[in-house]
């Protein structure tokens, strides 16, 4: 896996863990299933430790589950979608709004190199909130307690127990403490 943003070269294993999870999420999204069933085959599909006290609505997309981690008590909506080449970290206590983007994958803008596949990881920091319909692109992190306004672009890092909105997200203001 290629988190430096070089070409990603692909590969027969890497191929078949794509296949592998694309049936897998299918197999999810294929009826109802409780909360702890959903847990259970989000652990087949990452083959990693989904904690208990998470909780996804599904529907939910995922292209390779080996690149997505969980934190404690997350919650992910419906329709949202993950594209983990490039790894994405989910911190503790994330709330993800319904239908939102997680793509760490990107292409050259150069028409010659568009056909190259890039990855770059995003983090989701502890706490953090994204609206409904945000898109966060490749090697971003959001950082503790930020909160990404509903349908903006992260193109950039966002600060911690900040509030950013707009296409390209901006920094707003700052998280109020009462």
């Amino acid at each position: 896996m290629n988190s430096k943003g070089q070409e990603y070269v692909g590969s027969d294993t890497l191929y078949a863990d794509v296949q592998r999870t694309m049936r897998l999420v299918a197999e999810m999204n294929s009826g109802w299933h409780s909360e702890e069933e959903v847990r259970q085959c989000l652990r087949e599909i990452t083959g990693h430790d989904v904690p208990d006290d998470v909780r996804v609505f599904a529907p939910l997309h995922i292209n390779y589950g080996p690149g997505v981690s969980f934190g404690r008590d997350c919650f992910l909506n419906f329709g949202c979608t993950l594209l983990a080449l490039g790894g994405i970290t989910i911190g503790d206590g994330v709330f993800i709004g319904p239908h939102c983007v997680l793509a760490t994958e990107y292409h050259p803008e150069e028409p010659t190199r568009r056909h190259q596949l890039l990855t770059k990881p995003i983090v989701i920091g502890e706490n953090a909130w994204l609206g409904a319909n945000v898109t966060v692109l490749a090697g971003v992190t959001i950082g503790a307690g930020a909160i990404v306004a509903a349908g903006s672009v992260v193109t950039k890092d966002v600060p911690p127990d900040t509030v950013v909105a707009g296409v390209p997200a901006k920094v707003v203001r700052p998280i109020r403490k009462d």
